[in-house]
């Protein structure tokens, strides 16, 4: 099973505050253990929000929106992407991470829809499509 596990921006990681070298050092062995451990299957910290922007979409129209984004406890500070066997397992490992942000943070963990989560909607003709999709992608890697 495959989890996404975001870290929650706060006012820090909005205004751009760069982790302290301990956090740095902490989040890298952290990382390090989900890789030996063969957990770690991608994660990245994300720019602040008034670097990005969002797309709106509205039947047919789309509408582009910069940020800033004023609600923080909605936006994402960064991310992994686990494969465990569990939900359980994805809790236990973030319970192990460094708290990620001064004071109080919050890590939100979704599992991943698999093709089989889909059922007789994705007909094998999508499903090979879907595939051959990912093998391009795994070979660009």
């Amino acid at each position: 099973m495959r989890f996404m596990v975001m870290i929650k921006a706060d006012k820090n990681t909005e205004a751009g505050v760069m982790p302290s070298k301990k956090l740095l050092t902490d989040m890298g062995k952290y990382n390090e253990e989900l890789v030996k451990a063969g957990v770690l299957l991608a994660g990245e910290g994300l720019q602040p929000s008034s670097k990005g922007a969002r797309v709106k979409f509205s039947g047919d129209k789309r509408t582009v929106i910069d940020g800033p984004f004023t609600e923080t406890k909605e936006l994402i500070a960064g991310y992994w992407l686990f494969q465990v066997k569990s939900k359980e397992e994805a809790i236990e490992w973030v319970k192990r991470c460094p708290n990620p942000l001064e004071g109080e943070s919050e890590i939100e963990i979704r599992q991943v829809f698999e093709a089989e989560d889909f059922g007789d909607e994705f007909t094998p003709e999508l499903r090979h499509a879907e595939e051959r999709m990912r093998a391009q992608v795994a070979g660009r890697q």
